[in-house]
């Protein structure tokens, strides 16, 4: 296994930082995630208004984030904080705001579907009943709204934690940088160590999202019955 590049990655010390930028990762990934799941719930249900105005700005914000590459938003606020507040934010900081941004408007627009799939005899039938607004959210189209909102949102969750690969062009040393860096220092004498790094971040990326996307689609199948 001489030069083979293998041994780079079984160092210790390149394993240690590996884990420490897969830590990173995870930080930014989990924080924007949990920001999105709140900001992101309130979000769609201001979208199910009948308010023109309001859901036109609300559909403006989504497209933004749906057009414009997230790497783009990333240098925006990264690059124009300078400008704006004359200093640079930090770049971890800067992640977790774009990153929150962004799934706010994709979550708001999960829930905002799942709510508007929701027959609208049933909102219909529970206030027939005399079920108050509240009520009928509650009991009626919340439950229902749940089931068709959660898969999708784990699934979000997944192009959530891949795309924080993005966060190296604003200096974020995550897995991925700190891969590169591993990679520059051994070059020339292990040039296969490239291989096996990547190789290594791969599988990581793997073993984090393929549990949730297969558990996203059980969920679904079972709901679906």
């Amino acid at each position: 296994m001489q030069n083979s590049g293998f041994d780079v990655l079984l160092s210790l010390n390149n394993m240690r930082r590996l884990m420490q930028g897969l830590g990173v990762t995870l930080e930014i990934a989990l924080i924007s995630v949990m920001i999105s799941i709140f900001l992101g719930v309130v979000y769609g249900l201001i979208m199910t208004t009948k308010n023109r105005a309001v859901y036109g700005l609300c559909r403006l914000y989504l497209e933004a984030f749906r057009i414009i590459p997230i790497l783009v938003w990333l240098f925006l606020l990264f690059f124009g904080s300078a400008l704006a507040f004359g200093s640079d934010l930090d770049g971890l900081l800067v992640s977790v705001i774009v990153f929150s941004m962004w799934g706010t408007a994709e979550m708001g627009d999960i829930v905002r579907g799942a709510v508007q799939s929701i027959p609208i005899h049933q909102r219909q039938s529970a206030e027939a009943l005399g079920l108050r607004r509240i009520q009928v959210y509650r009991h009626v189209i919340i439950p229902q709204a749940v089931r068709r909102f959660v898969p999708a949102a784990i699934n979000l969750v997944t192009r959530m934690i891949k795309t924080t690969s993005l966060v190296v062009f604003v200096g974020v040393t995550e897995i991925l940088r700190v891969g590169k860096q591993i990679i520059e220092f051994n070059m020339m004498k292990n040039p296969m160590a490239s291989f096996w790094i990547y190789a290594f971040i791969f599988i990581i990326y793997f073993i984090l999202c393929y549990p949730i996307s297969k558990f996203s689609k059980r969920l679904e199948a079972k709901w679906e019955c």
